[in-house]
């Protein structure tokens, strides 16, 4: 048999650096746990722009769809903050989402227990918080048409459509339903069914699924009352259930309750291939970061965080996951950080790659 198949894209900014960590890692579960990967290289964002003209070449995205996953840097930066909108860096993304029919985003928001003072919530609330954002990727408000900024009396008009059909609601709640099934078993739908017919359809069809789903527990909650409790009670949720523009603003909420964007990793899951495997992209949640690019300061956790969420939604190693999860909350509890984690005289400064030297060596003491 082969090895599964990893294209990696790199992107911009500090996405080169933190994926050369991943590889290490990559590399240290082929030498050390007998899991190999066939692994390619290509561009994406800005760096596609700069070398094709476009932010994701037709070639690129054809691997993508041939592939068992994607590990993505990040893209972007003021470099290309004048380009049309068509060929701005993010626009290769948002393409690789859509033809891939990512349709089911996840988002954990986990607080480790050596990072809880770094959160902006008092420590009691945000210790041991350990949530799942499950947000639909390819519809709704960011892809419904009409779409434009028109002429209209005399005056410009900005217009964007909240659109879903049932069978995209229908398949993105079962992703939350069944993720739930493998953690505490609670999905909180969040939605706005009091001001919108959108959230009126969300509602009624997520309700329908949960009946082939009798032993997860159901609640519906309005999305702003959402953003609201979870600065005020986050460790009430398990799994939260949101469209694509909810989805958005609730996980970067979510993200600051554990301290830094740096720590979070992202799943990107479609339907499931051939091979039985799911098409996915696996990201970070932080930017670019163009201003530290290159200066050794990059935080690589959450993107080594996004493989090994790989391991456990596409390759089925889900022991293994949590062998690289524990090490990494294993470091952080000696007080080893990257500059964004710094906090008091009990704390070890390192670099980009000293993060991973850390990693490393708590891998190897787990064997």
């Amino acid at each position: 048999m082969s090895n599964p198949s990893l294209l990696i894209l790199p992107g911009d900014g500090i996405g080169a650096e933190v994926m050369a960590e991943v590889q290490r890692v990559i590399g240290w579960f082929g030498d050390k746990r007998g899991l190999a990967f066939d692994v390619s290289e290509d561009l994406v964002g800005g760096a596609a722009y700069d070398a094709h003209g476009t932010p994701l070449h037709d070639d690129t995205m054809a691997r993508a769809q041939e592939v068992d996953a994607v590990l993505l840097g990040a893209v972007g930066g003021p470099k290309y903050d004048d380009l049309d909108f068509s060929v701005k860096p993010e626009r290769g993304l948002l393409r690789l989402r859509k033809e891939m029919d990512l349709f089911a985003n996840l988002r954990p928001a986990q607080c480790f227990d050596a990072l809880a003072d770094f959160s902006s919530l008092k420590k009691d609330i945000v210790a041991g918080l350990d949530i799942m954002i499950v947000r639909e990727l390819t519809s709704g408000s960011y892809f419904g048409e009409p779409r434009g900024i028109f002429e209209e009396d005399g005056q410009r008009v900005g217009i964007n459509t909240q659109r879903y059909t049932e069978a995209e609601i229908d398949r993105v709640a079962r992703s939350a339903f069944e993720l739930a099934r493998r953690r505490n078993g609670k999905v909180c739908s969040m939605e706005k069914a009091n001001v919108m017919e959108s959230g009126i359809l969300w509602r009624e069809v997520v309700t329908a699924v949960h009946k082939d789903y009798a032993d997860v527990e159901l609640s519906h909650m309005y999305a702003d009352n959402g953003a609201m409790q979870l600065v005020r009670a986050p460790k009430q949720f398990d799994v939260i259930l949101t469209d694509n523009l909810f989805g958005d603003i609730l996980s970067d909420c979510a993200a600051m309750l554990t301290g830094s964007l740096g720590m979070l990793p992202s799943a990107s899951l479609g339907a499931p291939m051939e091979n039985g495997r799911p098409k996915a992209l696996y990201e970070p949640v932080h930017g670019s970061a163009p201003d530290i690019m290159g200066q050794g300061k990059a935080n690589p956790i959450a993107c080594i965080l996004s493989f090994a969420m790989a391991l456990r939604y596409s390759f089925d190693q889900g022991t293994e996951a949590a062998r690289l999860e524990t090490a990494i909350e294993g470091v952080l509890a000696d007080g080893v950080r990257t500059g964004d984690l710094l906090g008091d005289a009990n704390t070890t400064a390192v670099s980009t790659s000293g993060m991973t030297d850390a990693i490393l060596a708590k891998l190897d003491a787990s064997l």
